[in-house]
Formats: structure tokens, sequence, C-alpha cells
């Protein structure tokens, strides 16, 4: 059986995709530079080491890095020394349901829904790793088994990574984030920094990120659009559908009380979802379709180097 996204046939890469891609691409490389100088090298230094010798143990030295079985054989005592490693490895899982396809930003003339925001992040976080010559891979929800993009380096993978981020699944209407995060934890077996980028409208997959914290460092990279935040006022009677289900309802926009309940409800989630990461110890990084994803990673970046200088 072929390995989970190793798909025999691909079907011709659309243009309009080839052009997204670009967009994408010709943004983001303006935002790397904030990203580099914001602190991508520093922010993930000590997030996993490797071995490096055994060696004689010399006055000054930590007793806990005393290897007993070598002291024990050689009867005289040795340590063992690690150092950090010197190349990280990112991967990104990417919820690439129905939802995520919502978005009622317009930007440059164009809408920008949450799946463009999620691509836009993974585009800033992929190239500022090429550039420090880390290596990215990929996995994505896509219909009954993940696609999976092996860890690698270079500019045409990160390119490859981000016109799957925009190309539709095989089976959009899924919810397949559970199985998707349940397999990264299985065949990324070196340290990584790992991004779960997904809106958690669906049931949240606990479980899976619980076993992907074990062994990586994770953050949660919650995206949102205001639409999902907050009611526009004055809009009257609104048409509301779960894209996921398909079960919709009619509300009233204009009432003050359920625009008020409405925001309640979607603070509510930010509440329960940033106790989740909490309880997992993963970080949080929320996006939206409105500002700049930029800025939200940079603001991430100078936050973590602050709680890893005062331990």
């Amino acid at each position: 059986m072929a390995p989970a996204g190793d798909r025999k046939e691909r079907p011709a890469v659309d243009p309009e995709l080839l052009r997204e891609v670009r967009r994408i691409q010709i943004r983001t490389d303006r935002l790397v530079t904030d990203v580099v100088s914001g602190g991508y090298s520093s922010v993930f230094r000590g997030s996993g080491i490797e071995f490096d010798e055994v060696r004689e143990w010399v006055e000054g030295d930590d007793y806990r890095s005393v290897d007993w079985n070598v002291t024990a054989r050689a009867g005289r005592p040795f340590i063992k020394k690690f150092v950090e490693e010197r190349e990280l490895t990112v991967l990104f899982v990417l919820d690439r349901s129905r939802s995520m396809r919502f978005g009622s930003v317009v930007r440059d003339g164009r809408p920008r829904s949450m799946s463009w925001a999620a691509t836009e992040f993974v585009a800033c976080l992929a190239l500022s790793a090429n550039r420090n010559n880390d290596k990215v891979g990929f996995v994505a929800t896509d219909g009954d088994r993940p696609l999976f993009v092996p860890a690698a380096k270079g500019r045409a993978h990160v390119l490859r990574i981000l016109r799957d981020c925009l190309a539709d699944p095989v089976d959009p209407n899924s919810d397949r984030l559970a199985e998707a995060i349940g397999y990264a934890a299985r065949v990324q077996r070196k340290r990584a920094i790992v991004f779960v980028l997904s809106d958690f409208l669906g049931a949240f997959p606990e479980r899976e990120l619980r076993l992907l914290s074990r062994r990586h460092d994770l953050s949660l990279v919650p995206c949102s659009d205001p639409r999902l935040e907050e009611l526009p006022k004055g809009a009257g009677l609104l048409h509301l559908q779960d894209l996921e289900s398909g079960a919709s309802q009619v509300i009233d926009a204009g009432s003050a009380r359920v625009r008020a309940a409405y925001a309640e409800r979607a603070r509510e989630r930010r509440e329960q979802l940033a106790e989740r990461a909490r309880r997992l110890g993963a970080g949080l990084l929320p996006i939206d379709t409105k500002e700049p994803v930029s800025s939200r990673v940079v603001a991430f970046f100078r936050k973590r180097e602050l709680q890893r200088r005062h331990g």
C-alpha cells in the first residue's frame, strides 16, 4: 500500500493555483525579513539537543551529566556531552476542511479566506526556515488519508508545500483533523517545531495533540475571521450555515441581544482553546483574515524569547 499522501496520479496543476502561490510568495518574501529579524533564529534555540561525545569528567562539569555506565566500566568519572541541534525541522499540520474556505475580508480586491491566511502563515515560517537552512515538512487533511510531504530543504520544496496548502483536498466535506495530527505524531520521529493550523470549530483532537506534544515543540494556530467573532450591525435577518455539517439557521443580526450572545460564544471558544493549549503545554498563535500574519508571528516570537530568557 502506498504511504499516506503518495498519490500515483496527480491532476494537472491549476494555472490559477500557481498564480495564487506566486502572489503569496511575493507578498511573504517581503514579510520574511520581519519574521527573521523578529526572532526566528533565536526563539527556537534549545528546542532540541543531540548527543556529541562521552569524555572524562573535569572539575567544573555538572555531576548530572555523568554517564554512570561508562564510569562504572572505566573506574573513573565520564560525562555525556550534548549540543544544540544545528538543524531544526519545522512541520505544519493543516486543516483543509470546507469551513477553512470561509472568509469575509477583501484585500487588494481579492477575497481572503481562513485557508488563504493559513497559507500565508505557512509561507512566512517555511520561507524563514528555508533562509535559516532548516527542513520543512507538511501534513494536511485529504479525505480518508492525510497528505504527507516529508521534511526537506529548498525553496522549490517550500513552493510545493504552498501549492498543497491551496489545492482542493480529495474530500473537503470531511473533518479529518484528528487523523492528520495522529499521522504526524507517528511519522515525525525526530523532534520538530510543529504548528497545527485550523479553525478548531469541530471536535477538539485532544488525544492526538497530546501525543504530538510529548515529543515536539507544539503550537496551535487558530484561524478566524471577523464574521466568526461578531455579527454586522444593521444586517437584519441572516441565514447562517455550518459549512461542515450543512445545518443552517436564520438569526436576527439587527438584535443587540443576538449580537451580544454571538460575540459571547466566540469569546468562550477563544478562552476554551487557550485553556486547552495551556493544558497541552502548547503555544497559541491566533491568526485571522483581517490582520497581517507577520505581525502576529513576530509578536509570538518576542513573547517566546522573553519566556525563554526568564525560564
